[in-house]
């Protein structure tokens, strides 16, 4: 079966996500850490789990995972329960590495579909901009936040879905890159 697995650490697109989850029919996970109020982000009529009397049809439903509030908690719970028939919205490059190792399918909260050819890549610049920082560099921080952004990722997080509920490979048909 199918999921949407949501690092909900500074996620700004929980209700994307979420939307399409209700859209497919598919169960979704969000998880955070314990300090988080994740259950603001759902409808009331939301059901909870598969045997939730709001849940007739067995698709749809939101699991909320409270996780401790230590450090990567979040992705750890996620990278434990994830399989290759689920997508992972996620920033953590570290997490998406892990994800895609599992078979599963990552994409940043900008719309970037993690892709298994290109990860390793990734994670080694990721690492040369932590040891520039630990010896007192500076580094750029990500560009704000656009509607841009958030429509790329609705895209490609409804592309990704679809080949997770047909089936195809976790590098399938290009998806839109972010500019």
């Amino acid at each position: 079966m199918t999921r949407i697995y949501i690092d909900a650490d500074a996620c700004p697109v929980i209700r994307e996500a979420l939307a399409c989850a209700r859209a497919r029919n598919i169960p979704c996970v969000i998880a955070g850490n314990s300090t988080q109020n994740l259950e603001r982000r759902l409808r009331a009529h939301d059901p909870r789990s598969p045997k939730d009397p709001r849940h007739p049809d067995r698709g749809f439903w939101v699991e909320i995972l409270q996780v401790g509030v230590g450090a990567d908690s979040a992705d750890f719970a996620i990278a434990s329960a994830v399989t290759p028939a689920d997508v992972v919205v996620t920033q953590d490059i570290g997490l998406a590495d892990i994800v895609l190792g599992r078979g599963a399918r990552a994409i940043g909260v900008r719309g970037r579909v993690y892709n298994p050819l290109t990860i390793d890549s990734a994670m080694f610049i990721r690492h040369e901009e932590k040891k520039l920082r630990r010896a007192g560099g500076r580094t750029s921080g990500p560009a704000a936040f656009t509607e841009e952004d958030r429509d790329r990722f609705r895209r490609n997080l409804a592309s990704l879905v679809t080949q997770a509920l047909e089936g195809t490979g976790a590098s399938g048909p290009q998806a839109e890159l972010p500019q």
